[in-house]
């Protein structure tokens, strides 16, 4: 990768009307884009995607640095994938459709404890779709867990207080249920989905139709239910993974502990979310603090 990168800025170096300044700019943000795709286990270009572009930009707008900064890194990184794609390191270019105006609606939000609370009162448990959809929420909050990794889940993979998940590269491990997200899957199991037959359709959440949920629906339920509550932050799937993981920093759990939770190889991927949390911190400090 560092190859590429550094025939990148030898490109960029030979072009005409650049300044040393923008040059250096590049080389700059293009390399710490570089490190931390390399501390989160990424190590070639072609391995990258859109994702991994909005979670690097997540991490400097969770650090607190000007749009401007981080429209400049956007930048950056748009012009090295236009090089990638056109020197054939890569078979397509993920930044291509990354535009200013529309980055801020892809860096995931996090939602206050209020804001969650609100966004799990909106599903009507006493509707089969209701039920399903309260235990999706509950469970993707109460776990952390990746909506992928909620879509694939099946009935048997659900215990008295763990959830044995399927995570990235397959790997296996166990996280634990809390007492709400339970409830919530124990009523959906009991009254409705025990109308689909478990031995055709192994699937813990299914559709009306018996089929397995996917993805997109589960974002599409959560951003009707945030309309629904109230609430104005663009969010999808992730962004109760990132409220799972900066609530349980803000009330003291260890960084470990949640790097096992999420699934994260490296801890250096759970360490972002202490950006998020000191972040909450300083505005909580100065809104309250009385001699701030």
């Amino acid at each position: 990768m560092n190859e590429d990168l550094d025939d990148f800025l030898s490109y960029i170096g030979s072009e005409k009307g650049l300044s040393p300044n923008t040059i250096e700019a590049y080389q700059r943000d293009c390399l710490k884009f570089v490190n931390f795709l390399e501390e989160n286990g990424t190590h070639s270009f072609p391995q990258v995607s859109q994702s991994h572009i909005v979670d690097f930009l997540s991490v400097l707008n969770a650090k607190g640095l000007a749009s401007a900064s981080i429209c400049r890194h956007l930048i950056a990184i748009k012009v090295l994938f236009r090089f990638l794609r056109r020197e054939n390191i890569v078979q397509a270019n993920v930044a291509l459709y990354l535009e200013t105006p529309k980055l801020w609606q892809l860096i995931p939000e996090v939602l206050t404890q209020e804001e969650v609370a609100i966004l799990l009162q909106q599903p009507d448990p006493n509707h089969p779709v209701g039920a399903r959809d309260k235990a999706i929420l509950e469970l993707l909050y109460a776990s952390g867990l990746r909506v992928s990794e909620v879509c694939s889940m099946q009935i048997y993979d659900v215990d008295d207080d763990t959830v044995r998940v399927l995570g990235k590269g397959r790997k296996e491990r166990l996280v634990p249920l809390g007492k709400h997200a339970l409830k919530a899957i124990d009523h959906y199991l009991l009254h409705y989905r025990c109308q689909v037959d478990s031995e055709k359709q192994k699937a813990l959440f299914v559709t009306k139709t018996g089929r397995h949920i996917d993805r997109v629906s589960v974002w599409r339920m959560i951003k009707n239910y945030a309309k629904n509550g109230g609430i104005t932050k663009n969010i999808s799937p992730h962004t109760l993974r990132h409220s799972f993981a900066t609530h349980l920093l803000d009330n003291g759990a260890e960084l470990r502990v949640i790097q096992e939770m999420l699934g994260h190889a490296s801890i250096s991927s759970t360490e972002r979310y202490t950006h998020i949390s000191r972040s909450h911190i300083q505005k909580a400090f100065e809104a309250f603090h009385p001699r701030n």
